[in-house]
């Protein structure tokens, strides 16, 4: 456990403090990710490639005798928005009562990503989740920058505060479960691979992930001489960004237009469109078909109302098609086949140490988000440093992470390459006005961390 984190749950308890000293207090902790490959196809049914960062978020929770839901995170104070907010835990009656209740005013809309998770316990655990808690919430992820800070809260709120109630929840279903609450609650179209990583990764590892829900392989041990940088390029990226959901839905259409039919299935935790071929999932289609069959009759470009005039409906239930929006049916739909194949084939280069090659395919990637329109000149440029420092100084390769349009980028090399990314770092300041975070390192994953508990006095 963090001593530092352990000792601040400690001065925050006793009488008149946020904690009470008369029941434990669980404590959780759950890292931000850095996305090696598959940022885009985690909703497509892809193969992912995911490494944890040393940045985390701690949450501590203790349960109440009262109704009340307590939320205190210093980090949202920070930004001018409302630290400590309160829900009744008996309001939590349906989706759109607590959408209702996080939007009431700008600065409780965090509260999305957490009150969600209370709410999503009391509907699969009413026996157990009957009272209210108190949740402290600090964060060392910096927000909106494409490693998954919202998925950081989500799983240590979600891991502590079960336990509170009794419940033990990891693996998969704790992933699901958070993802169920940013989908729904939130509103933000994400994938699993954020939450999974978070939940099931580990220091010095690359978990591989193949999103059909959610099916963790073995995870990849990298190599002592090979390291994974994260850069920041200051821009700030969201998931809820237009750019982001635009992507989405075109990939979506795309399938749409190339299934006879598709179906909603609401028989798993997260309810999706599936069609007999491809089961709903985009990256299942080969290289070598889609391009042979499908990709001549998806137009390049296609506008919300066109779409609609034709189709009922996209593949999606978690991104609408707006009428005014241009979409890039064709890139964003083979984005979703041909990244599969490339993280298929990174992850085999990754077991033979090939790293020239994964590093163009991260190149190859990159590519790929411009076309989709998730692309930025501040992350074009901190790749092309990247390629211009070359294999000779040890740096293999890079591209945007997550959702792209702005954020992190992911570096690929050896671990005595440090000069050559001081100097990536450096340039970027020179041309931008402005120096760049580095994400170096990684953690422990939620799961393999485990609870910490401060007892009652």
């Amino acid at each position: 456990m963090n001593s530092t984190f352990e000792t601040l749950v400690r001065e925050h308890r006793g009488a008149g403090q946020f904690f009470a000293d008369n029941a434990p207090i669980y404590i959780a902790r759950a890292p931000g990710r850095l996305d090696m490959m598959g940022g885009n196809v985690d909703y497509t049914g892809g193969l992912v490639f995911q490494a944890t960062i040393r940045e985390a978020t701690w949450a501590a929770a203790q349960r109440r005798d009262d109704d009340q839901i307590i939320f205190w995170n210093p980090q949202m104070e920070e930004r001018g928005w409302s630290g400590r907010v309160e829900f009744g835990l008996g309001a939590l009656k349906d989706d759109a009562t607590v959408r209702q209740l996080v939007n009431r005013e700008p600065g409780t809309r965090w509260t999305a990503y957490t009150l969600g998770l209370f709410y999503w316990l009391r509907g699969h655990f009413p026996e157990r989740a009957t009272t209210g808690a108190s949740v402290f919430i600090r964060s060392e992820v910096p927000l909106n920058k494409g490693v998954s800070s919202s998925a950081a809260v989500e799983v240590s709120v979600m891991k502590a505060a079960a336990r509170c109630y009794g419940i033990d929840l990891h693996g998969i279903e704790l992933a699901e479960a958070c993802q169920w609450a940013e989908n729904v609650i939130a509103e933000s179209a994400c994938g699993i691979m954020d939450q999974a990583a978070s939940v099931l990764g580990d220091e010095g590892y690359v978990l591989p992930l193949l999103c059909q829900p959610c099916e963790a392989r073995p995870l990849v041990k990298l190599p002592e001489d090979i390291q994974c940088w994260g850069i920041d390029s200051g821009v700030s990226h969201a998931v809820t960004g237009i750019e982001y959901e635009a992507a989405r839905a075109a990939g979506f259409m795309g399938l749409r237009m190339i299934c006879d039919s598709v179906t909603l299935d609401e028989s798993g935790r997260i309810p999706r469109y599936t069609d007999p071929r491809w089961n709903g999932y985009a990256s299942n289609i080969p290289v070598s078909v889609f391009r042979a069959r499908y990709e001549s009759r998806l137009p390049e470009r296609m506008s919300g109302a066109e779409f609609l005039a034709l189709y009922d409906h996209h593949a999606d239930p978690f991104t609408n098609v707006r009428p005014e929006i241009q979409y890039r049916v064709r890139a964003c739909t083979r984005y979703a086949v041909e990244e599969n194949q490339r993280i298929q084939l990174f992850v085999e280069l990754a077991r033979g140490a090939a790293y020239v090659l994964m590093g163009d395919l991260m190149y190859q990637s990159h590519w790929s988000y411009t076309e989709c329109g998730l692309g930025n000149e501040a992350t074009d440029l901190l790749v092309e440093l990247v390629r211009a420092e070359g294999v000779q100084s040890g740096l293999f390769g890079a591209k945007v992470t997550g959702g792209g349009a702005g954020g992190t980028v992911a570096v690929l090399g050896r671990r005595d390459a440090g000069d050559a990314l001081r100097r990536v770092v450096q340039r970027y300041a020179e041309a931008r006005s402005w120096t760049p975070y580095v994400f170096e390192g990684s953690s422990a994953g939620a799961d393999k961390f485990g609870l910490g508990v401060v007892d009652a006095a």
